[in-house]
């Protein structure tokens, strides 16, 4: 997922959606199994008049290889944005008819799912609309010239009949618009060819009028679109084609292989937006990207997070989540690896590349120490399930930065246990052949016992119970020199405001809990208003929080006792005074030991270059 946020948008771009009636469609659904079928087309509509309205036209022809009721459902969630987001609910116009118009007879099973009474009829077509207005990666959206879509979202499949069967998707749009999408082209021009409904909605589409080239790495094609066309262009075109070309060796270098025959990075860049996020694919990913970030360094840490997820993640990825279920959600322990050892992984890609310096990793990972230290104790197999019910507590997507982190801290170990023989790059390549290349997914055994083999037999229990399933701070004082590494402490004060907030697909910034006895709790702030400005400074600028801070960090930097917070509660604008406090915390910053010994320099050296021996 996820996926990667920058700034106020650091839970992502999508309110939660989760629902504690994820298993009521389970339940009914047992009874409901489609009669057979033989084959399954889909025809979309995605040209100006359908971007006008806002609204996708699609048509699922289906054949069928028995009698029954043909029962069909739409999925309830995309792989890698863990929430529930009921796709069903943006559906209208929903009418099945065989392929002379005759209308038949249908009800719905639950909120997912349609049963249509075939009539004996050998080919069923079922057309309806699909409202495509949300800006979130795992979403619909359209502009007057541009839609983008997710699979999940428009392709229905036959209720317990499996997930197997091939299927051609044909797309219907303007004479000049372009098309970019992971499928495969197929026989007759606008069809694109899947082999399984897996890889059919895990290539979403861009369609319209965007900026569209390529560039070549690892004996590969890596194609690029962005719209809208123009946003990202000359110079800074430039530098994003060199940056991912330069982030994916050394991603494709843990792993031993290259998976995908090319790959395309999609992105939309939108002035609405002050965040940024993410959402990987098994040869793609879609970004949205605030256009007051395009140049930020953040980005090209974001297009190394989601290449990486093409191995980890889409390809390998825990027993839980293999294969893939579409109905009900499949929550596990596991997304500390999944996520934050994936934007490990982003941050040595980046420094290995050349795409920063050393110091920029340090830096990287000195931040997330402060992120961690700021954040409520949790434990990362607890985050990693609790993602999915989207807690408002500062722990939702803590599983990145203190994944990371974790990921780091057994690199070190390993390589300190091995002289630097045996990396965590030999724990992610070695599961990945053991079970991606096996046909399932990895469990506990497989982690750990990976692990244990590369630190020479050294086991890892204490490590799981401590520092994984338990709360301890990490060991940063014994850890560091291990790696030839420091942390050198400084005081911050800074004014507090205590709330935390998530943007919503609109492009707000929510607020979704406010502490007690914070400055936004004497202001009378709620949990659903929309923050708009601080201080007169708006939260849509990139620059938000360091902009506030400045103003009011240092003592004597300003006389004023109160600041205004402007918010929209029910759609009326409201103007508070929030007192002003302050905290004063520590923060960190990663250097070179001094006096580190050489086999510490050894291991410094190869996490940061990727090397052993």
């Amino acid at each position: 997922m996820p996926a990667v946020s920058y700034g106020v948008a650091a839970a992502g771009l999508l309110l939660a959606l989760a629902t504690p009636l994820s298993n009521v469609a389970t339940a009914q659904m047992v009874a409901a199994i489609s009669a057979p079928v033989s084959d399954i087309r889909y025809d979309v509509t995605a040209d100006s008049a359908a971007a006008a309205s806002r609204r996708i036209s699609v048509v699922t022809t289906v054949t069928m290889a028995g009698p029954g009721a043909l029962v069909l459902a739409l999925p309830a969630w995309t792989p890698g944005d863990y929430e529930l987001a009921w796709f069903s609910r943006w559906v209208s116009a929903f009418s099945p008819a065989t392929p002379e118009g005759k209308p038949l007879v249908w009800d719905k099973v639950d909120y997912e799912t349609w049963r249509i009474e075939t009539g004996g009829a050998k080919t069923i077509q079922v057309t309806f609309t699909y409202e495509a207005d949300s800006l979130d990666n795992a979403m619909s959206w359209t502009k007057p010239d541009f839609v983008m879509f997710n699979g999940t979202n428009l392709f229905l499949y036959p209720a317990g009949r499996g997930l197997n069967f091939p299927a051609t998707v044909t797309v219907h749009t303007s004479p000049s618009w372009l098309v970019a999408t992971g499928m495969a082209p197929g026989s007759s021009p606008g069809s694109y060819t899947a082999p399984t409904y897996h890889d059919l909605v895990d290539m979403p589409f861009f369609i319209g009028r965007f900026d569209f080239d390529s560039v070549r790495t690892s004996d590969r094609w890596v194609r690029y679109a962005s719209y809208p066309a123009g946003s990202v262009a000359g110079l800074r075109r430039a530098a994003v084609l060199r940056e991912i070309g330069q982030v994916i060796p050394p991603e494709a270098a843990v792993f031993g292989e290259v998976p995908w025959t090319n790959y395309t990075v999609m992105q939309i860049n939108d002035s609405s937006l002050s965040g940024a996020s993410g959402l990987e694919h098994q040869n793609s990913h879609v970004d949205v990207v605030g256009v007051s970030l395009l140049d930020n360094p953040f980005i090209p840490g974001l297009y190394a997070h989601e290449i990486f997820h093409s191995w980890n993640v889409k390809r390998m990825r825990p027993a839980e989540m293999v294969p893939y279920r579409y109905d009900v959600a499949e929550p596990t322990p596991w997304l500390w690896v999944s996520e934050g050892i994936t934007d490990y992984y982003a941050d040595l890609a980046q420094v290995r590349g050349g795409v920063i310096p050393d110091t920029g990793f340090f830096h990287l990972t000195s931040g997330k120490i402060d992120e961690v230290a700021e954040a409520p104790a949790v434990a990362l197999t607890d985050a990693s399930l609790s993602t999915w019910v989207r807690p408002t507590d500062g722990t939702g997507y803590i599983y990145y930065p203190k994944g990371s982190l974790a990921g780091f801290m057994l690199d070190v170990l390993i390589r300190d246990a091995s002289d630097n023989h045996q990396s965590l790059d030999t724990v992610m390549r070695n599961v990945y052949t053991a079970t991606y290349k096996k046909g399932r997914g990895f469990t506990g055994s497989d982690w750990w016992g990976t692990v244990s083999h590369a630190a020479g037999g050294k086991s890892f229990a204490d490590f799981n119970r401590r520092f994984v399933d338990g709360r301890e701070p990490f060991p940063w004082d014994s850890i560091l020199p291990l790696a030839g590494l420091r942390a050198v402490s400084d005081s911050v004060r800074e004014p507090r405001l205590g709330i935390a907030s998530m943007m919503d697909s609109a492009g707000n910034v929510r607020i979704m809990q406010v502490e007690p006895g914070s400055a936004a709790a004497d202001a009378g702030l709620q949990p659903g208003d929309i923050l708009v400005s601080l201080a007169g400074i708006p939260v849509t600028a990139d620059d938000f929080g360091v902009q506030f801070r400045a103003r009011y960090a240092s003592p004597g930097a300003s006389t004023d006792s109160t600041v205004a917070v402007v918010i929209r509660r029910g759609g009326r604008p409201i103007t508070a005074r929030a007192p002003l406090q302050f905290r004063t915390r520590i923060v960190h910053r990663l250097e070179p030991a001094p006096q580190a010994t050489p086999k510490a320099l050894r291991i410094r050296n190869g996490i940061l270059h990727g090397v052993t021996g």
